[in-house]
């Protein structure tokens, strides 16, 4: 407790941010030094200054790569026991990353960890949500010796919210900036974006649709497991768009849903994209259609979520992409012409490398951005972007 204690009387603080998405490849690691000042206006501490210090990723190997996505699906027994091997892994990904920094544990103030979600079930038609984690705190802190701070989206679904998105207030951290909107649109398993205004109150956040998620599985059950993704969308590139099809996709519930909102790989993931391929196999189509056509999906849902929610209320002065997603070229190109066609609301469209941030290290500087606002005692949800009855302190500690 009394480590605890000098941690939150301290003005800067170096922060390990633990990541693993809805892609489930590996563990993204991102350490920075954090440093805050307290606001007389606000009435708490704020944050000044984020200086990433050290980023890396570290795949997990096939087998455990495999088990997750079975666990998605998978028994008591099977999620109890990867949840302490994924503590295990996060803990030896942690300690490697600290080494790499050319720092020691006893440097590092904090360990935020997001941890592997597993399941997550949105709130719907007043029946409340309910959400999955794994990757346990208690072995994290218990092999680095470091204060973790874990299982973030809990809280916000026990006041009534969506557990997500989460990472607004780290996005409004981030990239604020006087009379500016910017969105900062991620294209993970699942696509979400943030809509950064100059003022946190009027920001506003949801989850797009699929980001990868469908394109993965399917390449996945295409390949026969010899691929586990579209590498620069070469499959799409070679593949013609069935149109019918496309257009079936964009007829999907989700998509007209109003914000608040969230969704994952329950919705989008391996049952959706296992049905699609048994039916474009018995069309005896080219793998690489189908692959295009989910590739234009992710960008098509991705626009029209835009021009629902966000060009009605906002014109953008710039746009930045990040995640896996952000490396596929077909989804990209596609993206950058559906915003120049947009005329008078069309923005700017970077990557967010190109703003100093590596779009690997952002998830997990995220959290590490949210852990910390954890220990200084701050509510870090946007009730407006979860669908929250209130603000609250994400996030459980082990010491």
């Amino acid at each position: 407790m009394k480590r605890l204690i000098e941690v939150y009387d301290k003005s800067d603080r170096i922060v390990l941010g633990l990541m693993s998405g809805t892609s489930h490849d590996g563990v993204d690691v991102a350490i920075a030094k954090i440093s805050a000042y307290w606001s007389v206006v606000s009435g708490r501490r704020e944050t000044k200054a984020i200086k990433l210090l050290h980023h890396n990723s570290y795949p997990f190997n096939p087998d455990l790569a495999e088990r997750i996505g079975k666990a998605f699906s998978g028994t008591t027994e099977g999620i109890c026991r990867l949840n302490f091997e994924l503590g295990e892994v996060f803990a030896g990904a942690a300690l490697k990353s600290i080494k790499e920094a050319g720092l020691k544990p006893k440097d590092i103030d904090l360990i935020a960890s997001h941890g592997q979600t597993v399941y997550h079930i949105p709130p719907v038609d007043g029946r409340k949500g309910a959400t999955m984690q794994i990757a346990e705190a208690s072995v994290i802190a218990e092999r680095t010796g470091i204060i973790t701070v874990s299982d973030f989206r809990t809280r916000d679904m026990a006041a009534g919210g969506h557990g997500a998105p989460l990472v607004p207030l780290a996005d409004h951290i981030l990239f604020h900036e006087k009379g500016k909107v910017r969105v900062v649109q991620n294209i993970g398993g699942i696509a979400n974006l943030t809509a950064v205004t100059e003022k946190l109150e009027d920001v506003i956040a949801f989850d797009t649709g699929p980001g990868n998620s469908l394109i993965d599985e399917a390449v996945k059950i295409l390949t026969g497991g010899e691929e586990a993704f579209d590498k620069d969308g070469k499959m799409a590139s070679k593949g013609k768009i069935d149109d019918a099809l496309l257009k079936e996709l964009m007829n999907h519930p989700y998509l007209k849903v109003n914000p608040p909102k969230s969704t994952g790989r329950e919705l989008f993931g391996k049952e959706m994209a296992a049905l699609l391929v048994e039916a474009w196999k018995r069309k005896k189509r080219k793998p690489e259609d189908i692959v295009a056509t989910l590739t234009r999906f992710t960008g098509d849902s991705i626009y029209k979520a835009y021009e629902s929610f966000v060009f009605p209320k906002y014109k953008l002065d710039q746009i930045i992409l990040t995640g896996g997603g952000s490396k596929n070229p077909e989804i990209i190109g596609h993206l950058k012409k559906l915003f120049k066609k947009a005329g008078k609301a069309h923005p700017a469209v970077v990557l967010i490398d190109e703003l100093g941030i590596p779009s690997s290290a952002k998830e997990a500087l995220s959290f590490a951005i949210l852990g910390n606002e954890t220990i200084s005692g701050n509510a870090a949800n946007l009730p407006k972007a979860t669908g929250a009855s209130k603000a609250v302190i994400l996030g459980k500690i082990s010491l």
